[in-house]
């Protein structure tokens, strides 16, 4: 697969919420997870890493008001999509706003790295 076809792949499945799907489709089993500066498990390393990193944030929603994706932008072997979401967290005494732009390296047709770039928020403890 080119770069394209990943990135719009990627993006297809979270759209439709399928992210475990997407994550064992297009990940590499090394690839390396980068969330946003001052956030908890910053820097996670491998594919079951990621998915537990995952799993954990699941735990944490209650319910998912809304999400959006968009187009993927492109270039060489990387390419970048915003994501947003509005989420009620468990516990929280109401929803939160969460909007980052999440950049993606791709090697062969896998991706080998996810960063994401936000503000992290003092009840974000995942």
């Amino acid at each position: 697969m080119t770069t394209q076809e990943v990135a719009n792949s990627l993006v297809k499945l979270c759209r439709e919420g399928k992210y475990e799907q997407a994550a064992k489709e297009l990940y590499s089993p090394t690839i390396t997870s980068v969330e946003a500066e001052g956030a908890p498990n910053r820097i996670v390393q491998g594919l079951e890493a990621v998915a537990k990193k995952g799993a954990k944030f699941e735990q944490m929603l209650e319910k998912v008001n809304s999400s959006s994706f968009s187009d993927p932008i492109v270039a060489e072997n990387f390419f970048a999509c915003t994501m947003k979401m509005n989420v009620q967290m468990k516990g929280a005494p109401g929803p939160i706003d969460m909007d980052e732009i999440c950049v993606y390296t791709v090697k062969g047709d896998k991706i080998v790295r996810e960063e994401f770039f936000y503000t992290v928020q003092p009840q974000q403890a995942y």
